[in-house]
This record gives C-alpha cells, sequence and structure tokens, in this order.
C-alpha cells in the first residue's frame, strides 16, 4: 500500500516522530522486510504504516504484565512487538485464516504470549477489555464501481468502512487507564476519527507521523483519488498518522 522513501525525516515541532527516527533499519522499496516472519500468499507484508505504528508502540510504554490486542493482525508483527514491549498476554484477532496461521507461527517461533482468534470487532470485544490495544485497519478508499474489494487495504468510497465502528466501539475495548494506538492515512479523515474517538470518552491525538510516497494500490487509483478530492493533483504522497486515545 505504501513504500518508504529513504529522507522522510524528523521530529515535528509536536514531539511526533516520522520516519528518519523510526526506520533506521530499513532501506527503500515496496514494502519493509519482514525479515524472519513467516507470510503466507495473500497476508498484508509489513509497509510503513506497520513499521510507524511499532515505533508508537515501543515508544508507548507498555504496561509490563499488561493484556493487550493486535486488532487486523495481519502476520502477527504488531503483536510480537507488544509482547516484546512487555504485555504479558496478547490477542491477535483477524479475519483471515492465513494471517492467523501466519501470526500464530511467527509468535510461537519466537516463544512469546500471543494467542490468536479469528473475528472482527465483535471478536475482540468479547474477550475485552484490554490495558492496550494497536490496529493497523483497512483504511483506503476504493472507487464505488469497484467490483471487488481487497479486505487488507480497502475500506468503502470514504476510507472509513472500518475505521468509524473501530471509533464506536472503542472503550468496550479499551480498560480504564488504557490505550488504542490507530494508524491510518490522513485521506481516510484523521479528525473525524479523534472526533469519534472523543464523543466514545476517551482522550485522542496524534503522536506520530510520516510522509509516504503512493505504492502500487494508492497509484493504481490515483485518477480517482484526485477526482474525489482526496488528494490535490498531480500529488503522489499519503500522509500516515497514529493516534493515541487514552480511557
Amino acid at each position: 500500500m505504501t513504500t518508504v522513501p529513504a529522507e522522510e525525516a524528523d521530529e515535528t515541532a509536536d514531539g511526533a516522530t516520522t520516519l528518519r527516527k523510526v526506520l533506521p533499519a530499513f532501506p527503500p522499496g515496496p514494502a519493509l522486510p519482514a525479515r524472519g516472519l513467516l507470510r503466507l500468499p495473500g497476508v498484508y507484508r509489513p509497509q510503513a504504516d506497520t513499521c510507524l505504528l511499532a515505533s508508537a508502540v515501543r515508544r508507548a510504554r507498555v504496561p509490563a504484565g499488561a493484556r493487550a490486542l493486535d486488532l487486523c493482525t495481519g502476520t502477527g508483527v504488531l503483536a510480537i512487538a507488544l509482547a516484546r514491549a512487555g504485555a504479558e498476554a496478547v490477542l491477535a484477532v483477524d479475519l483471515s485464516r492465513r494471517a492467523l496461521l501466519s501470526a500464530r507461527v511467527n509468535a510461537a517461533l519466537r516463544g512469546l504470549p500471543v494467542r490468536v482468534r479469528r473475528g472482527g470487532l465483535l471478536a475482540a470485544a468479547d474477550e475485552g477489555p484490554y490495558d492496550v490495544v494497536v490496529t493497523n485497519p483497512p483504511y483506503v478508499p476504493m472507487p464505488a464501481e469497484q467490483a471487488r474489494p481487497d479486505r487488507r487495504c480497502d475500506a468503502g468510497t470514504d476510507g472509513r468502512a472500518v475505521l468509524d465502528p473501530l471509533c464506536e466501539v472503542a472503550p468496550a475495548l479499551v480498560a480504564p487507564g488504557g490505550f488504542l494506538l490507530l494508524v491510518q492515512s490522513v485521506m481516510s479523515g484523521v479528525d473525524r476519527s479523534v472526533r469519534l474517538l472523543t464523543a466514545a470518552g476517551l482522550r485522542a491525538r496524534v503522536v506520530a507521523r510520516a510522509m509516504v510516497p503512493f505504492g502500487p494500490v494508492l497509484s493504481g487509483r490515483k485518477d480517482f483519488l484526485e477526482q474525489s478530492g482526496f488528494v490535490a493533483p498531480q500529488v503522489r504522497k499519503e500522509e500516515l498518522v497514529v493516534l493515541r486515545a487514552d480511557r
């Protein structure tokens, strides 16, 4: 969905981390290298959004012994990051059986306390609340005439098909004193996410951001993005942000 430029850089005036601080070990390319990770066909490949969120996990000071959730786990790389950051028990949730198998194997090979469960928001809420929730949900706007959405990244014509219900149900996922870390594109409405999380009783703010060039998915629908007002003409970068919402 995105690519990682070598030069994206620096810490912003408000302290939000950008890619130069986050990606010292990763060269530019179509996706972040999933070194040592099993990724079955069709499972979302860790990319710039994954790495930005993983960095936020490391900076967030996960409480020792925390119960944690990785929603839309993919390969399980963020579940692994949670366990390594100090979470005692991590639940990895995804709709894809291949993703869950990938996550299970990746955590088991590292001896980490990650359990998997198939499902979406309802399955995640069923076992909540959690001290820490991380999620890299689908957030890419797609043309209405597109025959078949890619559920790894496509999220309706406004990119909000998963973000809206996720923000609304956040209090059922986050325990008192806990927090949520969510990564999304600015194209899919960061202000709306903040408003929904605030209306749900959480304190939400941006804690990391990065500008990244369009990858294959966005490049393939650049005309739609321009005509729909998601990007200005000739713009071929998107801004990614990580939101933190505390309860």
